[in-house]
């Protein structure tokens, strides 16, 4: 299958829910067994899979990023946004879910987020979703 480009608006910092767009590019795929990757083309921005039941989670996520990669002024680079990269290095550009039944297999409170760590932006991710064909 084409990979799916998608486009969000974002600000700052924050966590942004895709589980529906992704569910939805399963559905039409037409794919009932298999995997769908999401993978984020950006440096600054990251897609992870975690908690979308409370709203408190993605509260504590920014808190708890931003305390262990806080700002620094040793930081050397240019653009001054060395945090933003420690942080999507560490949360990851992609996640792999399977798919089966047609649908995401995901935990009844999992989610899937794209992550922006230097916004506000026009951002993208890719959606990739591939049938098992063992």
């Amino acid at each position: 299958m084409k990979t799916q480009i998608f486009t969000l608006k974002t600000e700052r910092q924050g966590y942004y829910d895709i589980t529906r767009t992704v569910r939805e590019a399963v559905r039409e795929s037409g794919i009932q067994s298999g995997i769908a990757v999401v993978f984020c083309p950006h440096t600054t921005g990251a897609i992870t899979i975690n908690e979308n039941a409370d709203p408190d989670v993605k509260h504590d996520l920014t808190l708890g990023l931003d305390a262990a990669f806080p700002d620094r002024a040793a930081f050397r680079h240019a653009e001054g946004n060395s945090d933003a990269h420690l942080k999507c290095s560490t949360v990851g550009a992609s996640e792999t879910i399977l798919i089966e039944d047609g649908k995401l297999l995901l935990g009844i409170w999992q989610g899937l987020y794209f992550c922006e760590f230097d916004g506000p932006r026009t951002r993208k991710y890719f959606v990739k979703i591939m049938e098992d064909r063992g």
